[in-house]
């Protein structure tokens, strides 16, 4: 692509599993913010569909073993979850200073607020059961971004999240682990819209974030969040959460967070906005 294109700029890749694709937008806005580039293309791809990665994810209890309805065996926040579908995909995000995105008229979509990524420190598959790790991973991508996590709060200056795309990928574990870290941040997620795109494509590892971050982009630029499908028995924990059960609904994002977690205890948040010029 650099060749082809004439990229002069950084190049090069992040892996660190699951979080990579949020690492990687994490990594080129730096990029951008310290000169170093007018304009970055970044994201993630996966095809583990191999017998390896399903083997090892077998191994480690982390896939459904629904094998005989598939399409309802990714099923976040639902009570009989039994493990993740594993899914394969690519996904990219052209970021770019809004200098260079006028000069060149193009179409700005969204825009980027900030993000952060750090350690839960704890084990080499498993999440942290009391959170930790993720809601630091969170209040930190905020203060990054300068949002306000609840309405009452006076230290930042954009309106208060009420958008989040969930990693939730329907493992026991991950999901209320994720979903404690949440209620440590947001105190009042009355107005938050949490919904789940993997119930929809599976696990795409890699690539995840990627895939997950341009569905919140269309949350943003459509006024819809997609579904959280296959939810037939919600779990309690996430009752104080509207998780978008089953049915699209529309909904106007004033900020939006997307967030990756990957094995090793890797977190990252990535988080957007509507762009006003």
């Amino acid at each position: 692509m650099d060749a082809a294109d004439g990229f002069l700029g950084p190049n090069f890749s992040i892996s660190t599993a699951c979080a990579t694709s949020n690492h990687c937008f994490n990594s080129a806005a730096d990029q951008i913010r310290l000169g170093r580039a007018d304009v970055m293309i970044a994201g993630g791809t996966e095809a583990g569909i191999i017998p390896i990665a399903l083997g090892a994810f077998f191994a480690c209890r982390a896939l459904s073993q629904r094998n005989d309805d598939p399409g309802t065996a990714s099923r976040p926040w639902d009570k009989d979850r039994d493990g993740f579908v594993l899914g394969e995909g690519a996904g990219v995000l052209v970021m770019e200073s809004l200098e260079h995105a006028m000069r060149r008229g193009a179409p700005i979509l969204a825009e980027y607020l900030g993000g952060a990524v750090n350690s839960d420190a704890h084990h080499m598959t498993d999440p942290r059961p009391d959170g930790l790790g993720v809601s630091s991973c969170i209040t930190r991508s905020l203060e990054n971004a300068g949002v306000a996590p609840e309405e009452v709060t006076t230290k930042y200056y954009l309106l208060p999240v009420n958008y989040i795309n969930a990693h939730a990928t329907s493992t026991l574990a991950g999901d209320l682990a994720e979903v404690k870290a949440l209620k440590q941040v947001f105190k009042d997620p009355s107005q938050i819209k949490l919904n789940a795109t993997k119930s929809m494509i599976g696990h795409s590892l890699g690539a995840a974030g990627a895939l997950e971050a341009i569905a919140t982009i269309k949350a943003i630029t459509t006024g819809w969040v997609h579904p959280t499908i296959n939810q037939f028995n919600p779990e309690p924990a996430v009752d104080q959460f509207d998780t978008v059960h089953n049915v699209k609904q529309r909904h106007e994002v004033n900020v939006g967070i997307s967030n990756s977690f990957g094995f090793g205890g890797q977190n990252s948040v990535v988080v957007f906005a509507p762009f006003k010029p």
